[in-house]
């Protein structure tokens, strides 16, 4: 994992090695962000974030993994104005793997996985993903 953390005013960016265990951490350390930031750690807010940012980053590791290569935290925290949001974005290496537009029907009783998009959906307010050359960053915009 690279040690290199970014912060900003509003802003915070960091690195993490594609594993399950640098899923975990992304989570754990968005929340502390999130409470630096003055969004107390178990609010709605800073709950609905923790499982965003798990689930998009637990999705780079399964499907965005390239051997070798780190995944990216990005968080936007807006506060001003009448209320608060959060905008997360993780950054994979693999733009050829895109998540579908539209999550289908998942069956919860046969599926693995398929759950985490419906869940980003939704929490998040809007959702996207952008090309972020070699890869691809899946976005989701969080409200209070």
């Amino acid at each position: 994992m690279t040690t290199e953390i970014s912060y900003h005013a509003s802003g915070f960016r960091q690195r993490f090695s594609a594993t399950r265990r640098g899923a975990r951490l992304a989570r754990r350390l968005a929340q502390a962000q999130l409470e630096l930031w003055g969004v107390p750690y178990g609010s709605g807010l800073s709950e609905d974030v923790g499982l965003v940012v798990g689930e998009l980053a637990a999705n780079a590791v399964l499907h965005g993994r390239v051997p070798g290569r780190d995944f990216e935290l990005l968080l936007a925290y807006d506060g001003d104005g009448g209320g608060k949001s959060v905008r997360v974005e993780v950054v994979d290496a693999r733009g050829d793997r895109l998540p579908p537009a539209e999550p289908g029907p998942v069956d919860p009783w046969s599926a693995e996985c398929g759950h985490g998009l419906l869940l980003v959906r939704a929490l998040a307010r809007a959702w996207g993903v952008s090309p972020r050359p070699p890869g691809k960053a899946v976005w989701a915009e969080v409200e209070a």
